[in-house]
């Protein structure tokens, strides 16, 4: 039997599909009451369908909420608790992607991208913290490589990547007296709609710089996860080539540079070369 940490009713952001979801699909037959949290209604309630039917009897339920709104997320979580139990762990997985060149991207590309990226997430744990009380608890908030280490064309993804890494530290600190464990999760890409929709459109330095960290199965990225947080660890990066290459980046910042700059150069700016 796979080990899951002893939750009792888990909250999902993002549920409705990519990684939020397979978290859900491994907890579910394990016991674990789940609540998927998504902006969309009918890819929500495909989710959840699928769940109850993957693990007849499974406890299930949806809540449709965009967690960029704080009021109506602080209402929503309150509700829920006083509806479905208390709440004691929080997976924030709801994210989007904005990748492309610095010069072509917008602030308003910027704005999106930290209005769900980080804004949600904190909307979420400050939502979730009001009904955990003096209960204890858990946090998971799901960053990225990207919020660790820079990546061609994720100057906005980037950005907000790494302010959930700030974040999620420095509340890990606030929290930890009161009982409540917060965990930072760091994956590398992996199979999910939002990877695949930006292998339609994304730069050719963007996929060349991504190619150094190979990609890993939805469903590994969520195993890693569960255990993860099971063995007690506040920090998590899946997949063993993934962690290499992070560390490689910390101790070895000058020839991981260097490798990645070379793989760039080879198709930098290549529509403008051979422009007239």
């Amino acid at each position: 039997m796979k080990r899951v940490p002893p939750w009792h009713h888990c909250v999902i952001t993002g549920g409705s599909s990519g990684l939020g979801l397979e978290i859900a699909r491994q907890l579910v037959p394990q016991g674990v009451a789940v609540t998927l949290v998504a902006r969309n209604e009918p890819r929500l309630a495909g989710a959840a369908a699928g769940l109850r039917h993957q693990t007849p009897g499974a406890n299930v339920r949806t809540l449709v909420l965009d967690v960029v709104d704080a009021a109506a997320t602080r209402t929503a979580f309150e509700k829920l608790a006083a509806k479905a139990g208390a709440i004691d762990t929080l997976i924030n997985s709801a994210g989007i992607l904005v990748e492309g060149h610095a010069e072509q991207l917008t602030i308003e590309d910027y704005r999106a991208v930290m209005d769900v990226n980080l804004f949600g997430t904190v909307n979420a744990c400050t939502a979730a913290l009001a009904t955990f009380g003096d209960s204890p608890g858990t946090i998971v908030n799901v960053s990225s490589v990207a919020g660790l280490i820079g990546v061609f064309g994720y100057t906005a993804y980037g950005s907000s990547k790494h302010a959930i890494v700030g974040y999620t530290r420095s509340l890990a600190y606030e929290l930890e007296p009161r009982g409540v464990r917060v965990v930072l999760v760091c994956p590398g890409e992996f199979d999910s709609p939002m990877v695949d929709a930006l292998d339609t459109r994304r730069t050719p330095e963007n996929r060349e710089h991504t190619l150094t960290i190979p990609k890993l199965s939805v469903e590994q990225v969520a195993a890693e996860t569960i255990s993860g947080i099971a063995a007690g660890r506040r920090m998590i990066i899946p997949g063993r080539r993934t962690r290499a290459a992070v560390l490689a980046n910390r101790l070895l910042p000058r020839l991981s540079d260097a490798v990645a700059r070379r793989r760039i150069a080879r198709v930098y700016m290549g529509s403008e070369r051979s422009a007239p």
